[in-house]
């Protein structure tokens, strides 16, 4: 249907705009004044609203919400071998659409309109992101010592399945997800980037993460995580790489050089104590910084309004330097910079021609006031509450903090079912 949303603020290349916005079927038609010939079937007041791109998360895993508060304050290796793992092993695929479903509803309903996910679970995240009306890329985790593994044949197979079975859906996408350097031996990275370049896919992937991965790649191959996939030529293949946390000067140079996107997962990498992703200077050397959540199982949630708030204050705290990582900036981490590192030309902006993602607020909130730099707040004083309204592919998805495409307590019932398991 076309929408119009009336007498609103938004947020438009980083300034605030006031005016209407024209949603004709998937797409924002203007964006400022309100064209003469434009009629609406819904008409949408935003009088103490502001409009905002939605919300982009570059690195979740959704079936995970299960795990949310299990395995909370261990180191990395028994967080993840000792606690995780074991209980991804017990997950049946019917668990994990649950755990999608609640986690694009925790997505949803702090503004986020899309995410790139790392699952276990052929359709069943996708079914999930589809049901609720989410833009999704998906990335099955790819694991395996060579490329004539059983197992990891099989899951690059399932990938390929999941990608054709979905290739006419306007809202899921696919690229490849090798897990990390430490799940993929050398021969199965060097079949995926075969096959990368054969599909014409990309790759997302974990990297650098923690000082044992960079340690033990120094130890096995004498030279850094990102000097080992550089040398094989991984990042020939267009890369978005989580984590980054442990990067050396040479390593910021390569994926410069080679546009590799860096995911930076502030929360996660806190939690788990892994550290803090050299981000100023990444940015120094003009690397694409976007931003993620990681799972609930670590951060544990996936309001990306705590993301904003965590990067901008951390490394200011960690530099000194308080003019680093300005509202402004973090902003464009989820937003446009995630659009790029996604290949989402049309969306991460409101503006006419792009994809109508759109998120708004409710500005009657204490949070809110006095509105000197609403910009500015949307960093340092929102909390994700004061979402009203998501729109996403022209579609609304959540109104006056509801979901429209299923009932969300029946999500929190069959969640907690699950999680009772545990």
């Amino acid at each position: 249907m076309n929408i119009l949303v009336k007498n609103i603020k938004m947020l438009m290349g980083g300034e605030i705009a006031e005016g209407d916005i024209c949603i004709s079927g998937d797409t924002i038609a203007a964006a400022g004044t309100l064209p003469k010939e434009f009629t609406a079937e819904k008409i949408i007041d935003g009088s103490g609203k502001l409009a905002i791109p939605g919300l982009i998360n570059c690195h979740a895993h959704s079936y995970m919400s299960l795990f949310r508060n299990l395995a909370d304050d261990l180191t990395f290796e028994d967080w993840l071998f000792g606690s995780i793992m074991p209980r991804e092993d017990s997950l049946s695929p019917e668990d994990a659409y649950w755990g999608a479903m609640l986690s694009c509803t925790e997505m949803i309903k702090s503004g986020t309109v899309c995410f790139m996910d790392m699952h276990m679970f052929p359709n069943k995240c996708a079914e999930a992101a589809s049901t609720l009306g989410m833009r999704a890329v998906m990335t099955r985790g790819l694991t395996g010592p060579d490329r004539t593994e059983k197992d990891a044949l099989r899951r690059f197979n399932e990938h390929m399945q999941e990608r054709e079975q979905w290739a006419d859906d306007p809202l899921i996408s696919f690229k490849l997800g090798p897990h990390a350097i430490y799940t993929c031996g050398r021969d199965y990275l060097e079949f995926l980037i075969e096959k990368a370049k054969e599909t014409n896919q990309e790759f997302h992937i974990h990297l650098s993460e923690t000082l044992n991965e960079v340690k033990n790649c120094y130890k096995e191959q004498g030279k850094s995580p990102v000097e080992y996939l550089n040398d094989m030529g991984f990042f020939n293949v267009k890369t978005a790489a989580a984590h980054c946390v442990h990067l050396s000067d040479h390593d910021m140079d390569i994926l410069a050089e080679k546009n590799v996107s860096v995911i930076h997962n502030p929360k996660s990498n806190l939690k788990l104590a892994n550290g803090i992703s050299p981000i100023p200077r990444l940015l120094e050397k003009g690397v694409n910084v976007c931003m993620g959540t990681d799972s609930q199982a670590s951060n544990n949630t996936l309001n990306m309004f705590s993301e904003m708030n965590f990067a901008a204050l951390l490394h200011k705290g960690t530099t000194g330097i308080p003019t680093v990582c300005a509202a402004r900036e973090v902003l464009d981490f989820a937003t446009v910079n995630a659009a790029k590192a996604l290949g989402f030309e049309k969306t991460g902006a409101i503006a006419a021609g792009n994809k109508a993602d759109i998120c708004i607020l409710d500005l009657d909130r204490p949070e809110f006031y006095p509105r000197n730099d609403l910009a500015a707040a949307l960093v340092y004083s929102a909390n994700g509450s004061e979402v009203d309204t998501v729109i996403i592919n022209g579609e609304i998805v959540l109104e006056k903090g509801r979901l429209t495409k299923f009932d969300e307590e029946e999500i929190y019932a069959k969640a907690r079912q699950v999680a009772e398991r545990f």
